[in-house]
């Protein structure tokens, strides 16, 4: 990333680093002046006079489209990715192995991701991201055109292992992107539109995942995993030189920012304590996380059962379209005056839909309860990033963002690695035995997949019981209130350069 040097730290200015977290935490929650309002962006480094609104717009639209695409190659290679492992073994665990390592090399990595964000230009984090991804790529295709598929597929040889994280590596640092994302909603859209931006966000996530569900089913089925890689590796080349083309001048200079290197963990544990309550919000948001594992490790081995993998693609491209109605909805209305408590009804009526869409073997029953769920995800997901945007300055968004993503990364790995095996070897034969399947179904009725329907019910219940009690703690209403004070001295702050 050689398009803008890092902006001398200034907190390094004053130390040599050894400043004590207490102190990080008072400059973070610093306002500018004594009785002004605190800057969400920095001004001398963003100047929104440049441009119109509506041509700021355009701008974000490009770039949502952009790392769309982005999101849309590397999706598609995981999905593929998934499909390709479990129809060869028909092992749970081999997916919750793949589920797994990505999740868990996001949450090794958005630290740094976050910090790299706040410390160079947006644009040029973006183009290193995509520049990273096409050259991993590139590799994963020598290598399964070199080792024998056999060798690949052998979860006890170093070459299945070696093949994953090359593919879910360039996915993971396409992350980047994603963070990068969040902070040019902060520099592009006006603040009374975040929320319907975070929206349209979703829905072109729930496009994305619509149109790689359909391609990664039918790519493996009728082209296999070989001419899976070379279509991700032309769409990643595509989007990099699209991405090229972008310009953002807004952003005059990256952002005085008090990052530290490349890893800055106490920075961006700072500027998460320096605003009451954020850190529990990140925490309650981890601990939903550790449920969506559950659905991570078994959703797609249910659906394989129940469907031939061409179909598994296309059906669960319908319940993907989800995600896209709730991205239009937030889109068009919002997410009302308090973000917060949209983001716990959201996750309570998650919870309740993931309990009941595999009360029954019944395929109708499982995409109806895939769609209806993925209507909520678009209003949890941006209703965390609009409170993160409105309260938390720009010079420390990145590193917010990248905190909250490896906390809630790292939730669903351990779930999947933990309730992978348990199922494959506990769960599913207890459910298919006689006795096992004679208790089950009073409750869950019949089929082969009644363990897994056994463990969405267990899941969707904690998942009720987490967001209501939520509902009662003192965090609930201190971030609610961080929220309403900071909207409403933004709306009074005059429009200058930020």
């Amino acid at each position: 990333m050689t398009e803008q040097e890092p902006v001398p730290p200034r907190a390094a200015a004053a130390s040599d680093g050894g400043r004590r977290l207490s102190e990080d935490v008072a400059l973070a929650s610093a306002a500018p002046e004594e009785g002004e309002p605190p800057r969400l962006t920095d001004p001398n480094a963003v100047d929104t006079s440049v441009r119109t609104p509506a041509q700021r717009s355009r701008t974000f639209a490009g770039i949502l489209v952009n790392t769309a695409a982005a999101n849309v190659t590397t999706s598609y290679l995981w999905f593929a990715l998934t499909f390709w492992v479990y129809l060869e073994t028909r092992n749970v665990i081999a997916t919750g192995v793949v589920g797994g390592a990505y999740m868990l090399l996001i949450a090794a990595s958005s630290i740094s991701f976050g910090t790299f964000v706040d410390r160079y230009r947006k644009l040029a984090v973006m183009r290193f991201a995509a520049a990273f991804t096409l050259v991993m790529f590139a590799l994963s295709g020598a290598m399964f055109l070199l080792t024998p598929t056999a060798w690949l597929l052998d979860l006890t040889r170093p070459w299945f292992w070696v093949f994953t994280l090359v593919i879910l590596i360039g996915a993971v640092v396409e992350n980047m992107r994603n963070i990068a994302l969040s902070t040019t909603v902060t520099i592009l859209v006006e603040p009374d539109r975040r929320a319907n931006a975070n929206g349209l966000v979703g829905m072109v996530q729930g496009l994305m995942f619509i149109v790689t569900s359909v391609l990664s089913g039918l790519s493996v089925g009728l082209l296999g995993m070989g001419w899976t890689i070379a279509v991700a590796l032309a769409l990643t080349a595509l989007a990099f030189l699209h991405l090229l083309t972008l310009r953002m001048p807004e952003e005059v200079r990256a952002a005085a920012t008090d990052a530290h290197g490349s890893f800055d963990l106490r920075g961006s544990l700072a500027a998460v304590l320096a605003i009451s309550g954020l850190f529990a919000l990140i925490l309650f948001s981890t601990f939903n996380n550790f449920i969506g594992g559950v659905y991570m490790a078994l959703m797609d081995p249910y659906g394989l059962e129940m469907f031939p993998v061409e179909l598994w693609g296309i059906f669960s491209a319908v319940g993907f379209t989800g995600i896209l109605v709730g991205g239009a909805l937030i889109g068009k209305f919002g997410l009302g005056s308090n973000p917060l408590r949209t983001l716990l009804l959201a996750v309570a009526l998650m919870g309740f839909l993931g309990a009941i869409f595999t009360i029954r073997e019944w395929a109708w029953l499982y995409i109806a309860g895939i769609w209806a769920y993925l209507v909520l995800v678009p209003f949890v997901e941006a209703a965390e990033q609009t409170v993160i945007q409105q309260v938390v300055p720009l010079q420390r968004q990145g590193r917010v963002f990248g905190f909250a993503m490896a906390f809630e990364s790292a939730a669903s790995p351990v779930t999947a690695f933990l309730i992978a095996p348990i199922a494959q070897f506990w769960i599913i034969p207890y459910a298919r035995s006689a006795d096992g399947a004679a208790q089950l179904a009073p409750l869950l009725g019949e089929g082969t997949s009644r363990g897994i329907a056994l463990v969405f019910l267990v899941a969707g219940a904690i998942m009720i019981i987490a967001a209501l009690l939520a509902f009662l703690t003192p965090v609930y209403r201190r971030v609610s209130a961080s929220y309403a004070q900071a909207a409403a001295e933004e709306s009074r702050a005059p429009d200058t350069a930020a």
